[in-house]
């Protein structure tokens, strides 16, 4: 059976883009078709400079988001990085066959070292590393697909490259994993920038559809939306960025085609509320989960008790072997 392996950091509250663009996707079809895992990576949320207590509610906030959308524990994998000795185990290994070079060719480290460097001040040597640690998320539970946005297809060739040489050097441990992503809502961008996506670690909010905005809120944002010039209501990513993105969500909310869409509209204002109106009954269902979920504690920390010990089970004999193929003295 396929395997498939994805995560969400928890550096801020999820979005509407994490959820158009991956966690529907595992809820609704990846979970069923596949031995599916799915991870907080709250090691990752290390990489920068950031509140201890925050962290830790994140992570359990997006345990419950990922519940509340419709993850089945019965029918996947729900756990929580740190839990797993494994991860941190095996990404020491991939530092080793990784080079410099490749680290910092990767684009959010050449982004965000360039703009620390801008202002006098420097990044943590985890940010240089931390692709190596999402390697090893991946490669430890031989995962065959990894349903990725398209700003995360760099980290997903990398795992492949490093997969590739540590079984060519050492002999064959890893499968070489490749990345999959839906066709429609991909990359969600920013209402107020919609040339930039839709992340959850923005200081501002304005442009950000979180899924724990009450509708009154999120119809708000979506009103508010920034648009392009002319009246004609097309989809055009490059001439026309702020209406393309609507109408991508429209189409991710009611399962259309944005080109189609587009045709049906002669006003911003049409397509800005029923835009709107989709969103809100998308989050509707999600976030009275939610409220249930929140309100039973010990199931969800059960999830990830068992989600762990699941975890742990498949990542150690592969990590077990990485070691003995590597050339470490495996212990009596």
């Amino acid at each position: 059976m396929t395997r498939i392996f994805s995560g969400v950091k928890p550096t801020g509250h999820l979005t509407l883009g994490n959820y158009l663009g991956a966690v529907r996707q595992w809820a609704k079809v990846d979970q069923h078709r596949a031995d599916a895992l799915f991870c907080i990576v709250d090691l990752h949320a290390l990489t920068v400079e950031h509140d201890p207590g925050r962290v830790c509610r994140l992570s359990r906030q997006a345990t419950t988001l990922l519940l509340a959308a419709g993850l089945e524990p019965a029918q996947c994998t729900v756990f929580v990085q740190s839990h797993v000795d494994e991860h941190a185990r095996l990404s020491y290994l991939l530092e080793c066959v990784a080079t410099d070079g490749e680290m910092r060719r990767m684009i959010q480290y050449k982004e965000k070292s360039a703009r620390e460097r801008a202002h006098g001040g420097s990044v943590r040597l985890s940010l240089l590393t931390y692709p190596v640690l999402m390697a090893a998320d991946i490669l430890a539970y031989g995962a065959d697909e990894v349903p990725v946005g398209d700003d995360q297809r760099q980290h997903v060739e990398l795992t492949r490259d490093l997969a590739v040489r540590f079984n060519q050097r050492y002999g064959h441990t890893f499968v070489t994993p490749r990345a999959t992503h839906p066709v429609v809502a991909a990359r969600v961008m920013d209402l107020q920038e919609p040339t930039s996506k839709m992340g959850k670690s923005h200081d501002a909010g304005a442009g950000i559809v979180y899924l724990l905005d009450e509708p009154d809120v999120v119809r708000k944002k979506i009103m508010r939306a920034v648009t392009d010039s002319g009246q004609e209501v097309e989809y055009d990513r490059e001439a026309k960025p702020g209406i393309s993105n609507l109408l991508e969500i429209l189409a991710a909310c009611t399962d259309g085609e944005p080109e189609k869409l587009g045709g049906a509209y002669t006003s911003y204002g049409a397509l800005k509320k029923d835009t709107a109106d989709a969103v809100v009954e998308v989050l509707r269902p999600l976030q009275e989960r939610h409220r249930e979920l929140v309100a039973d504690p010990a199931y969800v920390d059960g999830v990830l008790k068992e989600g762990a010990e699941r975890a742990r089970g498949m990542a150690r004999p592969t990590v077990d072997a990485a070691y003995r193929a590597i050339g470490l003295l495996p212990p009596s």
